[in-house]
């Protein structure tokens, strides 16, 4: 107990050395903060925030993972922005989701959050003004695209300023104490389909209710007997609901990919994404020779997928994302490459590259 007790007096040593260096650098980034507020400039910089982890990257953290360490100076960046400026976040909500989760994350507890019940509430929010910046889901690893997101962007100026991947626990909630009992299940559409196969081994009889999001599914289930909602944790807190079964997604590797728009382009943080929206010419050969420039010039492309443009019959845009920033040389050349045999191109956002 004496060699405790002495281990734990060098703990609280190092602990009051941890608050004098986090009060200095509180106060550095509120002298960071004046400077911006008299520029206008951005509070969120989630380039320098990449920059920051990417330098951590080569540092010896054991005992400690690298993962641990990044999750605790997230927590810093978050704690220390507040110092600068409280934000408006908006998120596809309500509190729960998973989107709500995904804010948490990125912005922290002491952003002022404004739940939206769709997603293009969610740009509504930030095209007004009435939020900084939004959050909303993109992909899931199981579900592919969110295309209702996709579409939002045909019309609106917004741009992507970061992006998040969050993996994704399923539970199935209800105010029962036993799934026997369970005769409908609510739930977000994305959120039943990721968990089909387990609903259909366990609850094949059950009555499948969609909702606006996980949220809502697990309001609607604290207030009727016999149901259940599929959601996260956090939602079996808030609505006072049995947890009947966790982890009940399909995929073990479910993940889900979260955008932040906001109103201008991020600077390049050395480890970062682009995606743009092109409309192509209808002639032969149209799509190849677009996705020539980008063979041409070395990108890496991660992701196209292809919409309709609800313009006219069997007119498709196409949503590309590759790696590198909108800035980079090669990739000015091989968007310019685009432009001449596409008939637009629209970029959505360059943005640091989630892990």
């Amino acid at each position: 107990m004496r060699q405790i007790k002495s281990l734990r007096k060098k703990i609280d040593a190092v602990d009051e050395g941890i608050i004098s260096l986090l009060v200095e650098r509180g106060k550095l980034a509120g002298k960071i903060g004046e400077i911006k507020k008299s520029r206008a400039a951005e509070y969120y910089v989630p380039s320098r925030e990449k920059e920051v982890l990417m330098r951590l990257r080569g540092k010896n953290v054991k005992p400690f993972t690298r993962e641990a360490i990044e999750n605790v100076f997230r927590e810093i960046f978050n704690a220390t922005r507040a110092v600068e400026s409280k934000l408006s976040v908006s998120y596809f909500g309500p509190e729960a989701t998973f989107t709500h989760q995904a804010a948490l994350k990125s912005f922290g507890v002491n952003a002022r959050y404004i739940p939206a019940d769709t997603i293009a509430g969610v740009f509504e929010e930030v095209e007004k003004s009435r939020a900084a910046y939004g959050v909303i889901p993109v992909e899931n690893t199981s579900e592919g695209m969110v295309n209702h997101t996709l579409d939002m962007f045909f019309d609106s100026d917004l741009k992507i300023a970061a992006e998040i991947n969050l993996p994704i626990e399923h539970c199935l909630l209800s105010k029962s104490s036993s799934i026997k009992s369970v005769r409908a299940v609510y739930s977000h559409h994305q959120a039943l389909a990721q968990t089909r196969n387990y609903l259909a081994r366990n609850l094949p009889r059950a009555r499948l209710v969609e909702t606006l999001s996980t949220s809502h599914a697990a309001k609607i289930a604290s207030h009727k007997s016999s149901s259940a909602a599929v959601a996260g944790m956090a939602a079996a807190k808030i609505y006072g609901l049995n947890v009947l079964a966790r982890g009940i997604e399909d995929s073990r590797t479910n993940y889900t990919r979260f955008l932040i728009i906001g109103r201008s382009l991020s600077a390049a943080s050395g480890s970062d994404k682009t995606s743009v929206m092109v409309s192509i010419k209808d002639r032969v050969g149209a799509l190849y020779d677009t996705l020539l420039a980008f063979k041409k010039y070395g990108i890496n492309l991660t992701k196209i997928e292809s919409r309709p443009s609800k313009k006219k019959a069997w007119d498709y845009v196409f949503f590309i994302d590759f790696l590198g920033h909108v800035n980079d040389p090669k990739i000015k050349k091989a968007l310019a490459a685009v432009e001449r045999s596409a008939r637009s191109v629209k970029i959505l956002g360059s943005y640091p590259r989630a892990e």
